[in-house]
């Protein structure tokens, strides 16, 4: 392919961008089949090669003119294809388009600083880290994998973001969006971002009901009262037990216990007397 591809004007054509990640088989899995084929074809022609719509659609078997533009711009919005307008010319002044491939997606800043740097002879900066994504953004983003009909670009993520949001604030786990988003899909999806849009504002669950309010109980025997501090009448009307300074208790007990001996031994002595006494009345000794 790369012997016999029709190379593009000198100064035209593919201009592969620095700093790639070495090629892999997952390069492209994340968008679309056309956008992932024309992406592949793309990142095998050698630099130079024309990339233009007209060429593309004449040199491979799958797209004509019309899918080949519309998937060209969906690679832009992806970040593996940048296209910029130059003024050349001496005296008279025209305007060309450079076009720039990446396998490695970039965001637009790169892609500016990139272009920036080849006309002023500088260096290119290193792509920064991905930002944090919210848990709605890569909800989103999974939609693809779920169903190849919903794969959003990153900019369609970007904008739905906030609706998505709203359905994880309404307490919705990941598995639950998934399956209401990607389920009972048409034939075919022609514009996902617009169709999730509509889905995500149409098939919203309510919002979760409030927790139900602890209901105050009384302290003592737990019957409901209107406010926490509050005790039932019942117990309101129950009188206090008074606390027992220390020792009293031992006391009474023991004051019990010696009027008790003390009876026992009055008893004892008064029957001791009642039986002398029938003796000397009987005769006895």
């Amino acid at each position: 392919m790369a012997t016999t591809y029709p190379s593009a004007a000198p100064g035209f054509g593919k201009r592969t961008a620095p700093s790639q990640s070495p090629r892999s088989a997952s390069d492209f899995a994340h968008l679309p089949e056309r956008e992932a084929y024309l992406a592949q074809f793309i990142d095998r022609l050698p630099e130079g090669a024309a990339i233009d719509i007209k060429t593309l659609a004449r040199e491979q078997p799958r797209y004509g003119q019309q899918a080949v533009r519309k998937a060209l711009t969906a690679l832009c919005e992806a970040g593996h294809l940048w296209r910029e307008l130059e003024k050349v010319g001496d005296g008279v002044t025209r305007w060309v388009r450079r076009t720039f491939f990446s396998r490695t997606p970039r965001t637009e800043s790169w892609w500016k600083s990139l272009v920036n740097s080849r006309r002023t002879g500088g260096t290119t900066p290193p792509e920064p880290g991905p930002p944090p994504r919210s848990e709605a953004y890569r909800a989103l983003a999974e939609l693809g994998n779920a169903n190849a009909k919903l794969m959003l670009s990153a900019k369609d993520c970007e904008a739905l973001e906030p609706l998505a949001a709203e359905w994880f604030a309404r307490r919705v786990s990941l598995e639950q969006f998934l399956h209401v988003l990607t389920n009972d899909l048409p034939h075919s999806v022609s514009a996902p971002g617009p169709f999730v849009r509509k889905r995500l504002v149409d098939k919203i669950p309510p919002e979760p009901p409030a927790a139900p309010a602890t209901i105050p109980r009384c302290a003592g025997c737990r019957a409901p009262v209107p406010h926490s501090s509050a005790l039932c009448p019942r117990c309101l009307s129950t009188p206090k037990a008074v606390a027992e300074p220390p020792g009293v208790r031992a006391r009474l007990i023991a004051e019990v216990r010696a009027v008790a001996r003390t009876a026992r031994e009055r008893t004892a002595r008064e029957r001791g007397g009642r039986e002398r006494t029938g003796r000397q009345r009987g005769g006895g000794p």
